[in-house]
């Protein structure tokens, strides 16, 4: 427990000392699992809220965000190709921009599905489940999501730091970084993990009602 708690100090010294090198450092000690285990519940807790507070925020956050990046990858896409074989043209970051557009995409996307339980959860054999049963899958969910979302988090922003630290560059540009985008990652997965937290909670009012589960974030308030 002690080694922890030096960790966490060196964790926290590099984070006010604001160097990227010294963060990098500090986030490969494995103390940091624990600074993120901490951490990941009340920040999501805290998103949850947010969306209920801000229903704007809550329907159309991951819909609109997932529109603007697909139609920017398509966008790219398009004009470049007919640049490339119709004028012999090519921005070099074309090529490379896509497909961190697309790892945002592909997380803000899974927040959505987890939004409206549209994710792989074997809905089929829970149908058949005893509502004791359809409740404790529903807190078996949290602490799988919660446990992806711990790794996912801590190896994401080790990439970051990493990154940051480096002063690696998108290929192609001359001032975009590449940790803008691997940041966005754990902001994702913060997002994703406050959906859980809605679905669990909706759960848990369902089986105090006796209404069935599985409903939408939506249906199930009402």
């Amino acid at each position: 427990m002690e080694e922890v708690l030096t960790g966490v100090i060196a964790i926290w010294d590099a984070l006010m000392a604001g160097r990227p090198r010294g963060i990098s450092r500090a986030f490969r000690d494995p103390s940091f699992y624990w600074v993120i285990g901490f951490a990941v519940l009340p920040l999501s807790f805290v998103i949850m809220l947010v969306f209920r507070r801000v229903k704007l925020l809550d329907r159309y956050l991951e819909p609109t965000a997932m529109f603007f990046i697909y139609m920017a990858i398509a966008m790219i896409i398009f004009v470049e190709v007919i640049r490339r074989f119709v004028f012999n043209v090519q921005a070099a970051w074309s090529t490379t921009l896509p497909p961190y557009l697309f790892l945002l995409l592909t997380w803000i996307g899974c927040a959505y599905n987890v939004k409206l339980r549209a994710h792989l959860s074997f809905g089929e054999v829970r149908a058949m489940m005893p509502p004791k049963a359809k409740l404790a899958m529903s807190f078996l969910d949290a602490i799988l999501w919660y446990v992806m979302a711990v790794i996912v988090v801590v190896a994401t922003l080790r990439l970051t730091a990493n990154s940051a630290s480096n002063f690696q560059l998108l290929l192609g540009t001359d001032h975009v970084m590449r940790w803008w985008f691997y940041i966005c990652v754990p902001a994702s997965w913060l997002i994703l993990y406050a959906r859980v937290l809605e679905n669990l909670l909706a759960d848990i009012r369902s089986y105090r009602v006796g209404q069935e589960f599985g409903l939408t974030n939506e249906l199930a308030r009402e």
